[in-house]
């Protein structure tokens, strides 16, 4: 639960434009009625094994979550998988080597 209220702060003092908070299916009750108390748009994905991905930011990064082709982090393309690092505010030169790491040149657009 600190780490979601850490992640809530970032979001609110604009260090992030979004935030992933993974957890047990059994939480989502009281972590969306935080979510809808501070008026903070998200987004839920349930993973099985009673476990739950919650987005929670900007409406254009959400936007772009419900767009992917998985709801399964493991199973993003490449391209979404970077987009998803940026959103979240990983490392940009991380995400680059991560990108070019699993792609082909084949599979590149340049």
């Amino acid at each position: 639960m600190e780490l979601f209220k850490h992640l809530i702060y970032e979001y609110k003092k604009g260090v992030k434009d979004l935030a992933l908070y993974t957890c047990e299916s059994s939480d989502k009750q009281i972590l969306t009625e935080i979510l809808q108390k501070m008026k903070i748009q998200y987004h839920i994905d349930n993973l099985g094994e009673g476990k739950i991905n919650i987005y929670f930011g900007s409406n254009p990064c959400l936007k772009i979550i419900r767009g992917f082709s998985s709801k399964n982090l493991d199973r993003l393309t490449p391209y979404e998988d970077f987009i998803l690092g940026i959103m979240l505010g990983y490392s940009r030169n991380e995400q680059y080597n991560r990108l070019l790491g699993k792609i082909t040149p084949q599979k590149t657009c340049w």
